[in-house]
């Protein structure tokens, strides 16, 4: 009977442990030198993904003010359920910090479009799908490009890069880390940042559905696959810890 309540005390000790470490609040910090990126100053981005039912913690809010340029979310802002008033909270927190850039994620399509729509107008967020921006860098010219996702919606990388100059310094933002391999060399892109995977979320023995977020590259491009910040289905994590980044890019 006593190693039953033994089992018991350990399986809840474990919840506990997997429910504080789903609500850590980590900033990554990422430097990249680019030959192809003539910068006088370093870019300087906070990138999140997955945010799904989580309320950003102010203490992140505190640690990258003004010390951003823009802001990206990764897809994933919401899920089905999530209340209208929690949505637009975040996204005013981020707003905070700098110009919102914002791609579609598989489960941001759970709830009226018009309402989410709403709150991006309000808070002047612009939604890259299958679209582009040139972002003014202290008189120099970047793009930041955006694709639909692949599980829910049709990239379309064609019309992504259909106003994007080709001598210019790119970032592309794709809630599936998968639309890297999708990429040709001439379309000249540097860094892609994606989020999806939640770095599988639980991991028993190192083991799960996805691998863990990294960093890597993959025919002459970096991609960042962010852990994500929140959870899906149970509020829980292991091994696969919550993250969010700051990106500063510099020229070499």
């Amino acid at each position: 009977m006593i190693y039953f309540f033994i089992c018991i005390l350990l399986g809840f000790l474990l919840l506990v442990y997997m429910f504080i470490e789903a609500h850590q609040n980590i900033v990554r910090k990422h430097e990249f030198s680019f030959s192809n990126a003539p910068l006088e100053k370093p870019i300087r981005l906070f990138f999140i993904s997955d945010i799904h039912r989580r309320k950003i913690h102010s203490s992140i809010i505190k640690r990258m003010s003004n010390q951003v340029d823009l802001v990206i979310i990764g897809g994933d802002l919401l899920e089905k359920g999530v209340p209208l008033k929690r949505i637009e909270q975040n996204i005013q927190k981020l707003s905070s910090l700098g110009k919102v850039y914002f791609v579609w994620g598989n489960n941001d399509i759970e709830i009226e479009k018009t309402d989410l729509e709403n709150i991006f107008t309000k808070w002047k967020v612009v939604v890259l799908k299958n679209s582009s921006v040139t972002v003014n860098h202290l008189q120099k010219e970047w793009s930041l490009i955006g694709v639909d996702d692949l599980k829910t919606g049709k990239v379309d990388l064609d019309l992504a890069f259909q106003d994007v100059k080709q001598n210019v310094f790119k970032i592309l933002v794709s809630h599936n880390p998968r639309v890297l391999k999708l990429l040709k060399k001439e379309q000249g892109v540097s860094l892609v940042l994606s989020g999806h995977t939640h770095g599988g979320q639980i991991r028993i023995f190192g083991y799960g559905p996805y691998e863990k977020g990294k960093t890597h590259v993959y025919e002459g491009i970096t991609q960042i696959i962010s852990n994500g910040y929140g959870t899906t289905t149970i509020p829980l994590r292991l091994s696969a810890r919550p993250e969010t980044h700051y990106i500063v890019i510099k020229s070499i």
